[in-house]
């Protein structure tokens, strides 16, 4: 009897390990076979000009992230906001570049995604150097947090998704915050496939970080905004906004930079921007 009890209690431990992921790549592959809705393939080709310059392959595995990204997230409106279909398939279809060509985990700890209608207001402390501690407010476009939210604003959103060369989007921004952050805190050293990649990546991404912050102490222009220059988690994430939406100029200027990217990302913005226009930039 006692053996009997353990070998079922051994079954039971076995089925809530494995059969969860099981589930989960069945259900996701039967969502993939499903056709992807006439009405968001209108909503690619109305908000997402980036959409029509990917190669043929890369818009495929797009539209087969999205359809799984929007079965799986949950979509909360903010303010009043009622959430519609445009909103899901223009923030999944944004988030889901930073999945093109990896493993689909599709951001595991991320639950919800909150959304307002524009910029929002967040309550913050801050203490002085003599302990007082101020009550103070702060106007935020997104944020991004390790509990499983992720907060945008949805003007904002709608405006990065239609200017696609301009080096800013806030929807890359904050998921390449969930991508650092699936380690744990946010460091500007997301999940690596090696160590030697990892330290590679720490090199050069240390020395690009100094030297921005040199530059801008200086006064000298630089093609990334000054934000980058916070800490190195900020520095990761606005240098992948570069990195998808001015990938020459990114190229041509931070070499080695955007060969860590490249590889990190498993993709080549540069290849695309050279055959499509509306990823070249304009001056």
């Amino acid at each position: 009897m006692p053996l009997l009890l353990l070998t079922l209690l051994t079954l039971v431990v076995l089925a809530a390990i494995f059969l969860p992921p099981v589930w989960r790549q069945y259900r996701r592959k039967k969502i993939q076979q499903q056709p992807f809705p006439a009405a968001w393939r209108q909503i690619l080709k109305h908000r997402m000009p980036y959409f029509r310059a990917l190669p043929a392959d890369l818009q495929l595995q797009l539209k087969k992230l999205i359809q799984v990204f929007v079965a799986e997230k949950q979509f909360v409106g903010c303010a009043d906001l009622v959430v519609t279909d445009e909103m899901k398939v223009t923030i999944a279809a944004q988030a889901c570049l930073l999945l093109l060509n990896k493993p689909a985990h599709y951001y595991p700890k991320l639950k919800q995604i909150l959304i307002y209608p524009a910029a929002f207001v967040v309550p913050t402390a801050q203490s002085d150097t003599a302990g007082v501690v101020s009550e103070m407010a702060q106007v935020r476009l997104g944020e991004s947090w390790q509990t499983g939210q992720i907060i945008l604003s949805w003007v904002d959103t709608l405006k990065s998704a239609a200017i696609c060369n301009d080096g800013h989007n806030l929807v890359i921004h904050e998921f390449a915050h969930q991508l650092d952050q699936l380690k744990g805190q946010a460091t500007g050293a997301p999940l690596h496939s090696s160590t030697q990649a990892y330290q590679e990546w720490s090199l050069v991404l240390s020395h690009e970080f100094e030297q921005l912050q040199k530059q801008l102490a200086q006064g000298l222009p630089t093609l990334f905004d000054s934000y980058a220059a916070t800490n190195p988690a900020e520095f990761f994430a606005v240098i992948s906004e570069v990195f998808f939406e001015q990938p020459d100029l990114f190229a041509a200027q931070h070499g080695a930079l955007y060969q860590q990217l490249r590889s990190f990302y498993a993709l080549d913005p540069l290849s695309w921007a050279q055959t499509h226009p509306a990823l070249v930039h304009q001056s």
